[in-house]
């Protein structure tokens, strides 16, 4: 038997919901920086946008009952990941704690919104 859930904030609809499982596996669409009312957080300022980005990521965690600690792979994307990439990880790994699942850092040119510096989607598992 398949089991389905699915979680959407309803602060826009792009078409997409912000979690998808199925059987055990969670799928995160990529996160980013914006508040429960969906105004956008820290322009131009990296380490205020991955806080955000990382609550939201724990957001959308806990509606499928688990946390942080059943990620299985996280992509971190990164606009400017020269200059990005260390206050990034850094904040990161203080996040994840001991916990290290599989992940990817790219940098990329651009995100969906112009002041957007950061995004992350994971893959997590309820067991």
């Amino acid at each position: 038997m398949t089991t389905v859930k699915t979680y959407n904030h309803h602060l826009w609809d792009h078409g997409i919901s912000q979690g998808y499982s199925v059987n055990g596996t969670v799928y995160i669409s990529g996160q980013f920086s914006h508040d429960k009312e969906g105004a956008f957080v820290g322009e131009g300022d990296i380490e205020a946008q991955t806080r955000q980005t990382l609550e939201n990521l724990d957001r959308v965690l806990a509606e499928f009952g688990v946390t942080k600690s059943n990620l299985a792979y996280v992509e971190v994307y990164l606009t400017n990941a020269e200059e990005h990439f260390e206050p990034c990880i850094k904040l990161f790994k203080e996040y994840m704690g001991q916990h290290r699942p599989a992940g990817s850092c790219i940098g990329v040119s651009y995100l969906a919104s112009p002041v957007q510096l950061i995004e992350i989607s994971a893959v997590a598992h309820t067991d």
